[in-house]
């Protein structure tokens, strides 16, 4: 339980540090802003400023979700949070795929990245049905992976650095990003929806839809 919270308080430092530094996306000029994302030829939509602010939106509610302590004591602030954090993730999935279609790596990264975009929408969508049919183990589940593919934002901008300090090859480098900032996330989460005891059961979708409260 010790390791598992201390897993939780560096993921959610992480996130929260990640989502103010892509506020800068949303300022005149985009300060500081990485010279490749910038080149994206959907920048100039507003589709960058758009995904970039609206998911560190996300990225931070999300991590705030997973503190059971939160969740008990503050119901109506989760079930707030959770709505919002919903809405950020289908807006920025929509604009993360027009990103993807306009990414100057190639088509892999398009591909890496479009396919991102389609499982943060999918698992998302089955988060928000789950908890409004009252299956909150189901909801929990794809909340799980949603918010799995959500920390991506985090795990790329963890592997970034390693290029940059091996002295790889930027544009092959990144195409393999656009995949190992969320594949591995998603595997993770699978193994821990399997192997923890409070995601392995849930009531029939239909009773719990027609449970009072």
């Amino acid at each position: 339980m010790k390791l598992t919270r201390v897993w939780l308080w560096t993921a959610t430092v992480l996130a929260v540090a990640i989502a103010l530094s892509a506020y800068r996306y949303l300022l005149p000029g985009m300060p500081g802003s990485a010279t490749n994302i910038v080149a994206n030829h959907f920048t100039n939509t507003g589709a960058l400023a758009l995904h970039a602010g609206i998911s560190a939106t996300a990225l931070m509610l999300g991590a705030l979700q997973f503190f059971p302590r939160f969740r008990a004591r503050r119901p109506t602030w989760h079930r707030r949070a959770g709505t919002v954090y919903v809405i950020c993730c289908l807006v920025g999935g929509c604009a993360a795929l027009l990103l993807a279609c306009g990414t100057t790596s190639g088509p892999i990264a398009t591909a890496g990245f479009g396919l991102l975009g389609l499982c943060w929408l999918g698992s998302t969508a089955n988060a928000w049905r789950y908890a409004r049919a009252r299956d909150f183990v189901r909801h929990r589940r794809w909340m799980t992976r949603s918010y799995a593919l959500t920390f991506a934002a985090v795990t790329l901008r963890l592997y970034l650095p390693v290029v940059f300090i091996a002295h790889l090859a930027f544009t092959p480098s990144y195409q393999a990003i656009s995949f190992l900032a969320w594949v591995p996330n998603l595997i993770v989460a699978e193994l821990w929806l399997r192997f923890s005891a409070g995601f392995r059961t849930s009531p029939p979708l239909a009773a719990a839809a027609q449970s009072p409260g």
